[in-house]
């Protein structure tokens, strides 16, 4: 049937279809998983190196930076384009960027340090391009609420499993043959999103939509519910950012072994990904309130415990129950937010919550990194939980779209 503004919503052979959804999954995964594994090891080399909590802050916050600039510009081009050569080129970025970590390994001096910052840029800009891209696709496939849960929630499987795969091959590279051998690993990853596009059917262009006068793309903040859902899900988003930045940090001052490090985290993703594996099959009998509040009160708790944590099995234990409690958000999200929003900007709408988490990635590495140098990283975690439990009364209050 013909998706609104001309882009088709695609019928039985699109990418509803198993095959179709495999590929979109793919290809997901290729660019995430290279931006996690770099994210993993390019912190780790900086801190072998002797840079301080600071500089890795500053080393995280630019797998982000970038986005925030681009995210309106890839979801208008997502709009226009469809799926394929914002695909192409999200995973020309990511190869760029995996193939100047594997130069700044070879560098000695302040040059390599230059050449990680342009390579988080890179990889975090084709993950990010890549990802509303593909959301967009498959978010147009769904006929109803509960269908587009369900597909979201076979989709979020792919950052998932892209958060296991790349720091847990990438610390395991690392241990066993260097930086150079890891990044090498790497770069070889977006070229499964290249095969895999090549299974999602073509569809024709999109006919421009009407634009009213005067209208711009912050008009689509002033749908109702829109400014509230983007505040929950910018809380529940500083929780990844606060773990992801936190542990390593824990684990390299607890004489932790890169593998390990890796394990804990991908043990997060383990659980993230069995949840989502859920969600399909209870997706009728959730209610988008319940799951929103339930993750931010769950998610305090264990932010409250995770300092204590003081062995490998006890912080991959915390790390699972985070999964567990921040795994079903994303198909809630993003089904209300496709809600609120009409077919023909999708893109924009995904682009609007991309910048709020991005922006977001990019400012709190550098506080946490600022603070963390200071307080340390306990406080850090609970400071975070105590934000994300609180507003927990903002989800209470959210009333989702009609599905």
């Amino acid at each position: 049937m013909a998706d609104a503004g001309g882009a088709g919503r695609v019928g039985p052979a699109g990418p509803t279809s198993p095959r179709v959804l495999l590929a979109l999954i793919t290809g997901q995964l290729g660019l995430h998983a290279a931006m996690a594994g770099l994210r993993l090891a390019a912190p780790l080399q900086a801190l072998r190196e002797g840079y301080s909590a600071w500089a890795v802050g500053l080393l995280l916050a630019l797998f982000a930076a970038a986005p925030v600039l681009l995210a309106l510009a890839s979801g208008r081009l997502a709009d226009r384009l469809g799926y394929h050569r914002p695909v192409y080129l999200a995973a020309a970025l990511a190869a760029c960027g995996m193939g100047l970590a594997v130069l700044s390994s070879q560098l000695t001096g302040g040059w390599h340090f230059g050449l990680l910052c342009v390579a988080a840029t890179l990889a975090g800009s084709g993950a990010n391009m890549g990802m509303l891209t593909t959301q967009r696709t498959a978010g147009l496939t769904a006929r109803d609420g509960t269908e587009r849960v369900r597909i979201f929630s076979w989709l979020a499987i792919a950052p998932s499993l892209a958060n296991v795969l790349g720091p847990v091959a990438v610390g395991f590279m690392i241990d066993g043959q260097g930086f150079t051998a890891a990044y090498v690993l790497l770069l070889a990853l977006p070229l499964a999103t290249v095969l895999s596009a090549r299974q999602v059917p073509r569809l024709p262009p999109p006919a421009p939509a009407p634009t009213p006068a005067g209208r711009s793309s912050w008009d689509l903040l002033q749908a109702p519910g829109m400014k509230r859902l983007l505040v929950v899900n910018w809380l529940l988003s500083m929780c990844w950012d606060v773990h992801s930045f936190a542990v390593p940090i824990l684990g390299h001052e607890r004489g932790f072994s890169a593998s390990t490090i890796g394990l804990v985290l991908g043990s997060f993703t383990l659980s993230v990904t069995g949840v989502r594996l859920l969600v399909p099959l209870v997706a009728g009998h959730l209610r988008d309130t319940w799951v929103l509040r339930g993750a931010m009160l769950g998610t305090a708790c264990v932010f409250a415990d995770y300092p204590f944590a003081a062995t490998p099995l006890l912080m991959a234990l915390c790390a699972g129950l985070l999964g567990i409690t921040l795994g079903a958000v994303q198909p809630v999200v993003m089904n209300t937010l496709h809600h609120l929003t009409p077919d023909q900007r999708h893109g924009e709408a995904l682009a609007f919550r991309s910048m709020a988490i991005n922006a977001s990635s990019t400012v709190m590495p550098l506080v946490f990194g600022a603070s963390g140098a200071v307080v340390g990283a306990a406080v850090l975690f609970w400071a975070v939980g105590g934000a994300v439990g609180a507003g927990a009364w903002l989800a209470g209050r959210f009333t989702p779209a009609p599905g």
